[in-house]
């Protein structure tokens, strides 16, 4: 029996020179929790080329959809990014890792602070109807080099809060705070930078990060999975993981590279 779903491309969506996405065909048998990630790729000389990939797709929806970098000299993305619709893509039918919020104690406010490709987890995460239910404020903050790596701006900011299914649960709970750091914006910087400034917060119009109420997903470079970390635990903050939830998750398993 194979480990893997043979699923068809439907879609690829190029979004800058470095970065692209694509959607792919859902077997029915495949289940996974919003915020995991599973391992995808192609047969290449007879053999699977494999690389960890989060879903960007929520758990209901009836595609799967991933986010990608272009590495030229990378072995599988050299490859994935010339996918054609209609192709094959291999898709592990075991998903795992931590960002999901049964790792996450209950609070106030979700902040889900990513970098690049690190989005593609927290895709899922704001269009899972139970976020809204544990949280009353879920705030994404998107950390990029230029504005065109600003993957799913327009569905974040005017798809999903008019959504028929879940626009009404979305709308008044979910902020969008994109920040860049190589060219002009609104927001520019580092997200450790703004969290230590507190230019995050007086910008979200927030208090500062409280372990008591502000529960924390982190996905991203690896700059973002040493410094965040680092000043949540300086504010009293404990990891969770699958065995005992916590005040923040981290993504250990893979780095965007």
């Amino acid at each position: 029996m194979s480990i893997f779903f043979e699923e068809k491309v439907l879609t690829v969506h190029h979004w800058t020179d470095t970065l692209f996405s694509f959607t792919t065909t859902r077997d029915p048998t495949c289940r996974f929790k919003n915020g995991q990630f599973v391992m995808i790729g192609i047969e290449v000389d007879g053999r699977p080329l494999l690389r960890a990939y989060s879903i960007v797709s929520p758990n209901y929806a009836d595609t799967l959809e991933f986010l990608s970098i272009k590495v030229q000299n990378g072995p599988l993305t050299s490859r994935l990014q010339h996918l054609k619709v209609g192709d094959t893509l291999l898709v592990g039918k075991k998903p795992v890792g931590t960002l999901v919020l049964d790792n996450l104690k209950d609070g106030e406010n979700l902040y889900l602070f990513s970098t690049g490709t690190g989005l593609a987890p927290f895709m899922s995460t704001i269009r899972d109807p139970e976020t809204y239910e544990r949280y009353q404020k879920v705030i994404l903050v998107h950390g990029v080099r230029y504005v065109g790596e600003l993957a799913y701006e327009d569905l974040i900011l005017n798809e999903l809060p008019n959504d028929e299914l879940i626009g009404e649960m979305i709308a008044p709970a979910l902020t969008y705070y994109p920040t860049v750091t190589r060219e002009p914006y609104r927001n520019q910087g580092r997200i450790p930078d703004l969290i230590a400034s507190g230019k995050l917060f007086a910008d979200l119009g927030l208090p500062p990060l409280d372990s008591t109420r502000d529960r924390v997903m982190l996905c991203g470079n690896p700059a973002l999975l040493v410094d965040v970390p680092a000043q949540l635990k300086a504010l009293g903050y404990q990891e969770g993981n699958t065995g005992e939830p916590g005040d923040y998750v981290i993504e250990k398993a893979f780095v965007e590279k």
